[in-house]
């Protein structure tokens, strides 16, 4: 009997339970990752939404970071949604700044540059329905102050836009998306990741 491929939910702060279920009902073993030794353990990563200034602190408080870009670096298979998407891009167009002032980091590996909240405040949230390259089914896509790719890189794949702007993209065995596709039950984003295994 094959075992099912382990794959991690960075589980530092977001919607870390929306992933977990949406793993385990692509047949994955979903292993909550906050500590180095759980990290080494999985076979790939999704980093969810939420705050990517809160999660890129507790990554440095929990010895993480680092740990984050070798494995990234090393080609680890990751799933970005939202906040997941601005901790992988090489550039942050409008970082945060935390309380001393140090502007935000990211884990970097995705060739693109991207804006925080670009599609505007909380009140501002929406879906939509949006054409992936290569699939003629739609998917429904939440946007909650969502970030958008402002610059790809040449080696990056862009899956879909809003507009002119890209909000889902693929660089090799990074794939990241602008919105939430497990808040609507949308499975294919987390099905691509565990294909690669």
């Amino acid at each position: 009997m094959v075992s099912a491929p382990r794959v991690g939910v960075l589980a530092l702060q977001g919607d870390v339970r929306e992933h977990v279920e949406a793993l385990r009902a692509v047949g994955a073993e979903a292993v909550l990752v906050r500590r180095a030794s759980e990290l080494e353990s999985v076979s790939a990563l999704v980093i969810p939404g939420g705050e990517s200034t809160v999660m890129a602190r507790l990554a440095r408080v929990f010895g993480l970071f680092v740990p984050l870009q070798q494995r990234i670096a090393a080609g680890l298979p990751v799933l970005g949604t939202c906040a997941g998407m601005i901790l992988l891009a090489d550039s942050i167009l409008d970082p945060a700044a935390d309380g001393e002032g140090v502007p935000q980091e990211s884990l970097g590996g995705l060739d693109v540059a991207v804006r925080r909240n670009a599609f505007g405040r909380q009140v501002e949230s929406f879906e939509a329905d949006l054409l992936i390259a290569e699939d003629p089914r739609p998917v429904r896509a939440v946007f909650i102050r969502a970030p958008r790719v402002e610059r790809a890189g040449p080696g990056v794949e862009v899956l879909a836009s809003v507009g002119e702007h890209p909000v889902a993209v693929r660089q090799g065995s990074l794939l990241a998306t602008a919105f939430h596709p497990e808040s609507a039950g949308e499975l294919r984003f987390h099905r691509a990741l565990v294909a690669q295994l």
